[in-house]
């Protein structure tokens, strides 16, 4: 198996650096908007590398091991996907020894950092792109992108024309993967952060890199240098061609997401969540199944309290589902405290640092889900069984099984009180006099267990 061991340990915490917290103002730019601000699209906040090293503890008392960071690199956007240097830590985030500080303290920590890798695509500001504004036809790099035609119209309002951008905009100019000297490039940028220590990459849009032999020789290139590095592509389907020992490790796991939160919702009819997770299990060998990135929001998404209309119930019965099937658990910043946000870019909103407007019912919850994930082995590494799903009840019952140790994962998600009779809807015998909710601490005992609307348990003998 060459998926990383670490991967089945792990909770991932997701940052958009600009919005977590301001470490050091002095790297603020002179128009920063107060923290807090209603974001927009082109306004900075001030986040930065500092910030984050700050509230590292902050991170593993809440239980997090890993982390997720959007792109820092130099950029003129505050989400840094239009990259100007893929060499260079963005100055509004801190400087290289700020980087290497991070890497250090969060690996003192035991927390791993997983860097976003945009390889499809740089912004006009990119010294290739610029060159190729400036000297046209005689530029040495003109087959680095492609182009059709001369003058580049690489302003203005309007999709591109005359050269290729990503989805048709005119600000994101989309490499020539296949120029040799462009793949040069992109992958000595690749050794030289993988070689400063980090933990892995998260793929940006990797499906627009139609290559499969540059995905390959991306892989050989980053185990290379750290052999456990983690592997995982921002693929929004059921896709194996990107999940195997060429490509990725593991997919930002979309399909399930929408699964939970449309069931929750009413949006999908119940049975669809099984069916998306047979889907997955079917798709991809064990060791990857286990290896998807987990997740209910990210920088690309509507923050799922948002969602869920503010229905902590629902919400609290989404994570516990995030929890219990296979793959690597995901919180998107802020989420864990109640933070609210529609599409982007409400879903940037700046982390709240004041302790007395936190949701701590949340953040209490994901908590004591972090705590059992941790605590049992079955819930990291466990086979899953599908043992029930009632339809007219909305029950779902299934199992994870890791060596001696079952446990039992149960939701309602009705919004009525329902039973579930042991004996009766087991495949396999977990039968005893006495359970425990390793939710609730509570022991049970008969073969009847009872739920409340939108409550899961998770039984253990």
């Amino acid at each position: 198996m060459t998926v990383p061991d670490w991967i089945h340990e792990a909770i991932f915490y997701q940052i958009f650096p600009d919005r977590f917290a301001n470490g050091d103002p002095g790297n603020d730019p002179v128009n920063v908007q107060a923290w807090g601000a209603e974001p927009n699209q082109k306004a900075y906040q001030g986040g930065d590398l500092a910030g984050i090293i700050q509230n590292l503890d902050y991170l593993s008392d809440l239980g997090i091991n890993a982390i997720y960071l959007n792109p820092i690199f130099h950029s003129t956007a505050n989400h840094r996907y239009h990259t100007v240097d893929f060499k260079k830590i963005d100055p509004l985030l801190g400087t290289l020894d700020n980087f290497k500080n991070l890497i250090e303290e969060a690996h003192k920590r035991n927390i791993r950092i997983i860097l976003d890798g945009v390889f499809n695509h740089c912004g006009r500001g990119f010294f290739a792109f610029a060159d190729v504004l400036e000297n046209e036809e005689a530029s040495p790099y003109k087959d680095w992108f492609h182009i059709s035609s001369f003058p580049l119209n690489a302003y203005g309002k309007g999709k591109d024309h005359n050269y290729i951008g990503w989805w048709g905009i005119k600000d994101l100019p989309k490499f020539n993967i296949a120029n040799a000297e462009v793949r040069e490039y992109l992958f000595g940028a690749i050794r030289y952060w993988t070689a400063l220590g980090i933990d892995g990459w998260r793929l940006d849009v990797p499906n627009e890199i139609d290559d499969d032999g540059f995905w390959k020789e991306f892989r050989t290139e980053v185990r290379n240098i750290n052999p456990e590095a983690y592997l995982v592509g921002e693929i929004w389907d059921v896709n194996p061609r990107w999940v195997n020992e060429t490509h990725f490790d593991g997919l930002m796991n979309y399909p399930l997401r929408d699964a939970i939160l449309d069931v929750l919702r009413g949006k999908l009819e119940f049975a669809a969540l099984s069916k998306v997770q047979a889907r997955i299990e079917a798709a991809y060998a064990e060791h990857h199944h286990l290896a998807q990135y987990n997740l209910l929001a990210s920088h690309d998404t509507r923050r799922p309290l948002s969602i869920l209309e503010g229905d902590q119930e629902k919400l609290k019965l989404a994570y516990a589902c995030l929890f219990a099937f296979p793959g690597a658990p995901a919180i998107y910043y802020g989420d864990e405290i109640g933070m609210l946000g529609n599409r982007e870019p409400e879903s940037r909103g700046a982390f709240s640092w004041d302790k007395n407007s936190w949701n701590n019912d949340i953040r209490d919850w994901i908590k004591k889900l972090i705590a059992l994930r941790a605590d049992n082995i079955s819930l990291r590494r466990g086979k899953y069984i599908l043992q029930m799903q009632d339809e007219g009840r909305k029950i779902l019952a299934f199992s994870r099984i890791s060596g001696e140790q079952e446990i039992l994962f149960i939701a309602n998600f009705s919004n009525q009180g329902q039973q579930f009779d042991l004996e009766e809807n087991l495949s396999f015998q977990m039968i005893t006099n006495k359970y425990s909710d390793l939710l609730s601490g509570e022991m049970l005992s008969g073969t009847t267990i009872n739920l409340d609307p939108y409550q899961a348990q998770v039984i253990a003998k």
